[in-house]
């Protein structure tokens, strides 16, 4: 968990390369309905580009499609991002037969915040940032470009969203004793050994 910018996906994709570990980016699910130009897909780029949350029912659809198909553990970028989601997910856990073993909240400053994302570049091709500001290309040749949802004002959206709607979701994991917080104001290098360590200790 963490706010727009946290670098849930960078360390999402640290975790699931050394842990063996299935990355369910919510993002990159509903990204790839809107590349796919799909009806679904339309629904959601109108309500991403504003910065608004998809609806509950949908993303916890789409999740147990994915998780009921795999044996591995699984990270959950960016999910939940309400009470009522997460909530939801806890109902769709157990019908599953499987549990949550750690909440991770990489926690960031607001400045940092508005730094961070109205300087992200994304690839066209491979969906990675691009590692400096002065880069001109993808490693991977693709084109770089900067997401809709990135553009100040809806930065400024997101944000008050998720201080109205997701850091209540903080406050619902804290009684579970499975509610830890990481400094995300350091390198992403720091910021990964110290989720390691806090997984180290899961039982």
């Amino acid at each position: 968990m963490g706010c727009p910018g946290a670098g849930k996906g960078t360390q999402s994709a640290k975790l699931k390369e050394t842990l063996n570990l299935k990355h369910i980016s919510t993002g990159d699910v509903l990204r790839a309905q809107m590349a796919a130009g799909t009806e679904l897909g339309k629904q959601v780029a109108a309500l991403i580009n504003q910065g608004n949350l998809v609806p509950d029912g949908l993303m916890i659809s789409m999740l147990q499609n994915i998780i009921s198909t795999t044996d591995q553990g699984v990270i959950l970028d960016g999910f939940p991002r309400t009470v009522a989601q997460a909530q939801a997910l806890d109902d769709m856990m157990k019908r599953l037969g499987r549990q949550i073993s750690a909440v991770v909240m990489i926690d960031l400053p607001q400045e940092e915040v508005v730094k961070r994302l109205s300087s992200r570049r994304l690839c066209k091709k491979c969906g990675k940032p691009a590692a400096t500001a002065t880069q001109a290309a993808c490693e991977c040749g693709g084109e770089l470009y900067v997401r809709g949802d990135d553009a100040p004002q809806s930065v400024k959206h997101r944000l008050e969203v998720y201080r109205l709607q997701t850091l209540p979701v903080k406050e619902y994991y804290q009684h579970s004793g499975k509610y830890v917080e990481i400094n995300g104001n350091q390198t992403p290098d720091q910021v990964f050994e110290d989720i390691c360590n806090v997984l180290k200790k899961v039982k």
